[in-house]
């Protein structure tokens, strides 16, 4: 193999959703998180309205060093996720970023991408990347240098929850991760972006009530009945 290597995140890409899908799906996880967990520091998915000036942030962290940021600007949105042991981090390559990552990157994300908050000293923690711009008709990513003496591996499978839109993605996540039954048909109410009520909540955590969760969900810009 010479050249480019097709990743995994490229592989993703025409799977992904539109800007304004991709944004309500995230919404949508880090809603059902707010229910399933009252206590944040147990949550999976996060979604931050007011990030910055115009910009909102979905993220994800399991904690145990896998993440990822998504950015929603005026221009678009920015993707970066980064795989703590996958082979194309920069603690593997002596800091420096997989090249190719951020071939052709516009330059209205460059602030995302030079974002402190996604960095280690100094350098942005990615081991994969992707961005849309509104104008955009699909997905774009970098063109990762192949190196024939590896099998890369950018760790982008954790995004593919966002390429569901039927919530059977987050139920087999939750199952597994919290150990109980969700209800589907709740999961996908939420993914409709049905107001939240008491009944939903009671379906997904008997734990919890909407009166308790109900000031954070709507904080975060999903409806409460």
């Amino acid at each position: 193999m010479g050249g480019m290597v097709r990743t995994v995140i490229r592989d993703l890409l025409p799977r992904l959703p539109d800007i304004e899908t991709l944004r309500q799906r995230c919404l949508a996880l880090a809603t059902l998180e707010a229910v399933a967990s009252p206590e944040w520091q147990s949550r999976y998915y996060s979604f931050d309205p007011r990030w910055a000036d115009g910009e909102q942030m979905a993220s994800m962290r399991n904690g145990s060093g896998d993440e990822y940021s998504i950015v929603f600007t005026g221009a678009g949105v920015f993707l970066r996720g980064f795989a703590h042991e996958s082979n194309m981090s920069p603690a593997a390559n002596d800091e420096e970023l997989w090249p190719g990552l951020l071939d052709g990157l516009p330059g209205v994300f460059q602030a995302q991408a030079s974002e402190p908050a996604f960095s280690y000293e100094g350098h942005l923690e990615a081991t994969f990347c992707a961005w849309r711009e509104h104008a955009d008709v699909q997905w774009r990513t970098g063109e990762v240098v192949d190196d024939p003496a590896v099998l890369l591996r950018d760790g982008s499978e954790m995004v593919e929850i966002l390429c569901d839109g039927t919530g059977q993605a987050y139920q087999k996540f939750a199952e597994d991760y919290y150990e109980r039954r969700f209800d589907l048909a709740t999961i996908a109410q939420i993914y409709a972006g049905r107001p939240l009520t008491e009944t939903m909540v009671a379906s997904l955590n008997t734990d919890t009530t909407l009166a308790e969760i109900a000031d954070e969900v709507t904080a975060m810009g999903y409806p409460v009945a």
